[in-house]
């Protein structure tokens, strides 16, 4: 709570955890929170490889009010959320030696009303690179291209959900800037909790159609987000020969 903090004072936080949220009560001076997630080890940190970024979201509440957040990139402020933003989850990649802060800066205000400033943030390493992230990303460029075979190989062992089936519906949401995949399931493989349907930037134009699909991906902010989607026939043939080639990086039923 604000109440206890002395006008124009800066209290430090750190955010250590892969995921969790603040909620800042009549929002005085400022608050500088210090990204330090524990992340395991990444696939992209082997020798020879390129330097693991890491990925931070951040979603408001639909009644963020009291203060503006912004990035503290090497001592240079972006702003990401404004005062009364929209509920949009906003994503920016750091490498792990960068120096990288949220600055939670109050707004002046004439009267002394109720308001919180109040948000969700999760914290991941490079892996969450890959999903296509909401369009209100700072960083989601190739989130509407194909994926690759490896990609594909690697997006069976690590989604947070693994359906095959089919399209059944696409709705588009012109504000949010999503398209809404309602999806029937023949076989669920792996899921954190049921799903009925799976999100993606508007601007990749899914289309509903025929055929059986594996769909993964994974969640954010409780949402299911398209990661790699091939059509199922593609698949298995793309298993079948990593199979033969002993380069599966997992077992996984084809039928």
């Amino acid at each position: 709570s604000g109440l206890s903090q002395e006008a124009g004072s800066v209290e430090q936080l750190s955010l250590h955890c892969a995921e969790g949220s603040l909620e800042w009560l009549y929002p005085t001076g400022a608050l500088r929170l210090r990204l330090a997630p524990r992340l395991p080890p990444t696939s992209a940190a082997v020798k020879g490889g390129s330097p693991p970024h890491v990925t931070a979201c951040i979603k408001p509440t639909g009644t963020f009010r009291g203060a503006q957040l912004y990035l503290e990139r090497e001592g240079v402020l972006e702003l990401l959320l404004p005062e009364a933003p929209r509920p949009r989850a906003r994503c920016f990649s750091w490498l792990p030696q960068e120096k990288v802060a949220l600055f939670l800066q109050a707004t002046p205000h004439p009267d002394i009303s109720r308001r919180i400033a109040a948000f969700r943030y999760e914290l991941r390493g490079d892996w969450l690179a890959l999903p296509a992230l909401p369009a209100a990303s700072l960083s989601a460029e190739g989130a509407c291209r194909p994926c690759n075979d490896t990609e594909i190989l690697m997006a069976i062992c690590t989604s947070d959900f693994v359906i095959r089936g089919s399209i059944r519906s696409v709705s588009n949401d012109a504000e949010l800037q999503e398209s809404i995949i309602g999806v029937s399931a023949t076989r669920i493989h792996r899921q954190k909790f049921p799903l009925f349907h799976i999100r993606t930037p508007l601007r990749c134009g899914v289309k509903p159609g025929p055929g059986t699909f594996l769909f993964t991906g994974w969640l954010h902010f409780g949402e299911a987000w398209l990661s790699c989607a091939p059509r199922y026939r593609d698949f298995q043939r793309i298993y079948e020969g990593a199979q033969r080639a002993r380069q599966n990086p997992c077992e996984f039923p084809v039928d």
